[in-house]
Order: C-alpha cells, then structure tokens, then sequence
C-alpha cells in the first residue's frame, strides 16, 4: 500500500474515533440533563399523550380527553402544581 492511501485510511479511522467519542459524550450529556428525579403529575396529560395506563385502557399514549383527572405523564419533581396539575390521583368514585 503506498504513502498516500495509508495515510488517508488513518485519517478515516481517526476522524471515526473522534466521531465515536463526541457522540458518546454528547449522549452522557443529555442523560445527565433528564435523569432528575420525576413524579407523575395527574390532570396535564394532553389527549394521545399519556405516560401510562389508568382503569380506562392499559398503556401510554392512549388518552382520549385532554387533561383528564385520571391521566398522567411524568414531570421533573417539584413542577406539577406548576403545570396545573396534581401529585395524587383523583380519589375513585362508587
């Protein structure tokens, strides 16, 4: 292999690593950024964008009403009242 192709596949394989590791970090970044502490906030879930199930259906995303008492979506700790809703679910009606 001569002068010049060695040369360009090692600065192919360094550009790759550096690319590697700016990702990597980048990524540890954003982690940091959104693993505060998170509760669920009752009443500010908007329709299709629930975190979870209530006694109406069993998964995520299925909401079919817009900030219904019952549906909730996780907020970094301390800001649901801020948002309008509530750290307790709604208490169950007989």
């Amino acid at each position: 292999m001569d002068t010049s192709k060695r040369r360009k596949l090692l600065q192919s394989a360094l550009a790759g690593m550096v690319a590697i590791g700016l990702a990597q970090a980048a990524q540890a970044q954003a982690q940091q950024q959104t693993s505060g502490e998170k509760e669920k906030c009752y009443g500010i879930a908007k329709s299709g964008a629930n975190d979870c199930a209530t006694a109406t259906h069993t998964c995520a995303g299925q909401s079919k009403k817009s900030n219904a008492p019952d549906e909730w979506k996780y907020v970094p700790k301390g800001t649901c009242q801020q948002a309008g809703g509530k750290t307790q679910p709604p208490k169950a009606t007989k």
